[in-house]
């Protein structure tokens, strides 16, 4: 799994008949020590309802077809957890606003 934060949205309308009804967000992966970008975006499935700006958590590859949401269909991202926050060593490096 990889930290990411939710940058944008993607629309289709013409796509496989697997992804009907799925939300489609753009990802940026995020260094889990600051959370700052680090590496380019993905388009992701978004199977927990995640908003523009949260913190996520995604898979990528054959582990992106695990969840009920994706399970046999042509995806390879999906978000999978809006992340509350993240602590490394004893600090926390993130905490998300309520």
């Amino acid at each position: 799994m990889v930290l990411g934060r939710v940058v944008g949205t993607v629309v289709a309308t013409q796509k496989d008949a697997g992804l009907s009804g799925s939300k489609l967000q753009v990802v940026q992966a995020l260094d889990p020590g600051d959370l700052r970008p680090r590496g380019g975006f993905v388009v992701a499935v978004d199977s927990v309802g995640a908003g523009e700006g949260e913190v996520v958590l995604y898979t990528s590859g054959s582990s992106a077809r695990q969840t009920r949401a994706t399970e046999a269909k042509p995806v390879d991202a999906v978000i999978v957890a809006i992340v509350d926050s993240v602590e490394i060593e004893g600090k926390t490096v993130y905490k998300k606003a309520k």
